[in-house]
């Protein structure tokens, strides 16, 4: 047996720190340790880059249903109820009352009405808007879409209406036009003897509206007076469409704005129309994100099975360095160094290769699609037809804390079975 060694030469020097890496590095006389242990980084780099790369879509899902569909829907809808035509100067008053509220940024004038779309035998309804290409601007990111020409189309000139039309790409694909096409639009008119009568103009196709979301699927945009001119006079009525300095505060402010305004109009937030996907793709985020943090788990636990064979292989080594006077804390950290080497390097691999996806999947998916001629996403189905990213340096370092916190925790209970193994029970099977 060795001779312990003189005071001072193990206790008060880093040798936990430097016996730990040459463990993590060492080759080990069982393969299947060696095995287990490479398992244990690996998992740890699979579930800490899914993780980072799921997040990273989610939160461009996210971003994109901030920036794209909530740019193009109205925030808040200011409209009338009842029987009878609102007056413009009724309107003058509540759009003052409106803009008067501190978190309204811009106001501008709308008109929807429930029309048909026919080209040849081809029938798609929809609803129209009717909109003032002067003000839409103001509240809208419609001008990221179409040029200022097309917008000017909407524009009446004195003592006619506008016969441009602007539609959704995918809408027009199934109605089968393009730029510069003609189309009929219908709406139904009831007369005053109850008669349905339908009412038909020609328009002309300006632009297509492609986003790559669901509103490409059904959006329709005329001008205001044009929008006005197809409805029965008692019931032309405008809204007022509402943008916020911040989006999230809207059901809020609705709220506030329907106890000031007058009697007979009524506000109404985006929550009404998208907010069931916004939080579905909120829920979506929690529950996959739990998913995955339990792979992190399952592999930060992995790191206990590694260790605990690594060290009943370096029982005869635990021994040698008791006997040299290395205490059991000494060697539990020795341990706990090991692991969370093996968690580092998991980690950080994990991270590079998360990051490195997030930011290329867009292109990687979109390359996919191009090579095998099928799209994984479609606006019929998903809010948006492509796969959007958005990697965030807080989900990363949280991603990377909770698996590397995690792996610290896996390395007690082995690390503290090492520290009480016996020199003299060891050194006997040696």
């Amino acid at each position: 047996m060795m001779a312990p060694c003189p005071k001072g030469s193990l206790l008060f020097s880093p040798y936990p720190l430097f016996i730990g890496i040459r463990y993590a590095g060492a080759k080990r006389r069982s393969q299947l340790v060696s095995f287990i242990s490479g398992v244990s980084m690996c998992g740890m780099a699979v579930g800490v880059a899914l993780l980072i790369l799921v997040l990273s879509v989610m939160n461009g899902f996210d971003r994109e249903m901030r920036t794209r569909i909530l740019g193009l829907v109205p925030q808040i809808n200011v409209i009338s109820y009842g029987k009878g035509a609102v007056q413009p100067e009724d309107w003058r008053d509540v759009e003052a009352q409106v803009l008067r509220h501190p978190d309204v940024k811009a106001v501008a004038p709308f008109v929807q009405l429930n029309a048909m779309l026919l080209k040849g035998t081809i029938v798609e309804g929809v609803l129209i808007y009717g909109i003032d290409q002067q003000r839409e601007q103001s509240v809208s990111i419609i001008g990221d879409y179409v040029n200022d020409l097309a917008l000017e189309s909407l524009s009446d000139a004195e003592g006619s209406h506008s016969k441009g039309i602007l539609l959704g790409a995918a809408l027009a694909l199934r109605l089968g036009v393009s730029v510069g096409d003609n189309i009929n639009l219908m709406v139904s008119q009831q007369s005053d003897s109850g008669r349905v009568s339908p009412k038909f103009v020609r328009l002309k196709v300006s632009s297509l509206i492609k986003t790559g979301t669901e509103l490409d699927q059904s959006v329709a945009l005329i001008s205001i007076n044009r929008a006005l001119s197809l409805m029965p006079p008692d019931l032309r009525r405008k809204g007022l469409r509402v943008t916020l300095n911040d989006t999230f505060e809207a059901p809020r402010v609705a709220w506030e704005l329907s106890q000031n305004i007058p009697y007979g109009y009524i506000a109404r937030d985006w929550t009404r129309t998208h907010g069931n996907l916004y939080s579905a793709i909120q829920l979506s985020k929690q529950l996959v994100g739990l998913m995955l943090l339990t792979i992190i788990a399952v592999a930060a636990f992995n790191v206990v099975s590694a260790l605990i064979m690594i060290v009943t292989d370096k029982r005869g080594d635990i021994a040698i360095l008791r006997t040299a006077g290395a205490s059991p804390m000494g060697v539990m950290a020795i341990f706990i160094v090991q692991g969370s080497l093996i968690a580092l390097i998991g980690t950080a691999f994990g991270t590079l290769l998360g990051v490195a996806l997030s930011l290329t999947i867009t292109d990687i998916v979109s390359g996919m699609e191009g090579v095998l001629g099928i799209q994984f996403l479609n606006s019929d189905v998903y809010p948006v037809d492509y796969l959007p990213s958005d990697l965030r340096l807080g989900d990363v370092f949280m991603v990377c804390g909770t698996a590397f916190a995690m792996s610290i925790l896996a390395t007690i209970y082995p690390a503290w079975r090492a520290s009480r193994i016996q020199p003299a029970d060891a050194l006997r099977h040696e």
